[in-house]
């Protein structure tokens, strides 16, 4: 199980930060009916009970948007995936269908208001950690232009970096040959109800996703926490 550090820099400018961490087998499929159907029954629930201005009442987004202005990005340009997805669904624009891994990465995300990354784990080096990009750093995004990652929170390897909270890199992006996947649930803050929505996460991977030999931890800087008793 490949585990991921949150450098000291970020930690000092965030201390209640957490990652959920689960690590799993899957085999990754175009797409799954059912798992859509949970996803369509998200989005309405989403549709009836928010507005645009409602975001900036989620506590989740609300404590990333609090950490980007600390380490000086623009939470307005660089939104979480969480509120990049609610505001899709709140514009009428739904969501995109890519493959089970990935669309169920999305439906704990607009359940959660977390941003939630799922990576292909052999593409990836030995040293995880989460730290603050780099000055002059950069990736191209998934599906998008080259994204400026300089002070946004990153996940990276031993050769750079691969993923953030707002947007990832196409160097460990879920495909079909994908078969050892981690998923992390980003949280800010340590009353983020994050162990109830890993528990939620595990719940929708078995079912949807075929999730086995899965392990969980939360990594809260030096320390991290196994075996977690969920809250379901």
């Amino acid at each position: 199980m490949k585990s991921i550090k949150i450098d000291n820099d970020l930690l000092n400018i965030c201390p209640t930060i957490q990652l959920g961490c689960i690590q799993y087998t899957a085999d990754v499929e175009k797409g799954n009916k059912e798992l859509w159907k949970e996803i369509s029954n998200a989005i309405k629930d989403i549709e009836m009970n928010m507005t645009l201005d409602d975001i900036s009442k989620e506590k989740n987004i609300n404590d990333s948007r609090t950490l980007y202005k600390k380490i000086g990005k623009d939470p307005h340009r660089y939104r979480i995936s969480s509120e990049a997805l609610i505001r899709r669904i709140l514009q009428g624009k739904g969501l995109y269908k890519i493959n089970n891994v990935v669309d169920a990465n999305n439906l704990i995300s607009i359940i959660s208001k977390l941003s939630v990354g799922s990576y292909d784990i052999d593409r990836l080096g030995e040293e995880l950690t989460f730290r603050i990009g780099k000055k002059g750093e950069s990736y191209k995004g998934i599906g998008k232009d080259i994204i400026n990652t300089e002070n946004l929170p990153v996940f990276s390897d031993e050769f750079g970096a691969y993923g953030s909270p707002t947007s990832d890199s196409e160097k460990a992006m879920i495909n079909n040959d994908s078969k050892n996947i981690l998923t992390v649930l980003i949280a800010f803050s340590d009353d983020a109800n994050l162990e109830h929505y890993m528990g939620r996460a595990v719940e929708i991977l078995e079912e949807y996703v075929g999730a086995k030999n899965i392990d969980t931890y939360i990594s809260k800087g030096e320390k991290q926490k196994d075996d977690i008793d969920f809250e379901r």
